[in-house]
């Protein structure tokens, strides 16, 4: 019971901590915007599968889906470093891809999203 309650705590903790960081990004410009006609749930839900592929990120896969600020999904990874706030705009779907810093992985979950639209 007590590793339970433990890991729980732990989880509340990295959860907090990507919060933070997801909101002091959205102060800013994303990263990317990207534009699609389908449906906003089908893309977050492709970016989420895409996202938690062991063979292309390896150990650092992950992908976790939760109601975005405001409306839409928001799709981000382990610590908040990147993630995606998929949003309906009229007939069409906005992503607007976060990334902490500009480098390899920021690139390679753009691609990954990216095949989503």
């Amino acid at each position: 019971m007590r590793k339970v309650v433990i890991g729980a705590l732990v989880l509340a903790a990295l959860a907090g901590c990507a919060g933070a960081k997801m909101k002091d990004a959205r102060a800013g410009a994303p990263y990317k915007t990207l534009a699609s006609d389908k449906a906003a749930l089908v893309v977050a839900q492709c970016i989420q599968f895409g996202w938690q592929d062991e063979a292309v990120f390896g150990v650092d896969a992950g992908g976790f889906m939760e109601p975005a600020p405001g409306g839409g999904h928001t799709v981000y990874t382990t610590s908040g470093d990147y993630f995606v706030d998929v949003r309906s705009a009229g007939s069409s779907t906005t992503v607007s891809y976060y990334a902490a810093a500009d480098n390899f992985v920021a690139k390679r979950r753009l691609a990954a999203a990216a095949t989503c639209l």
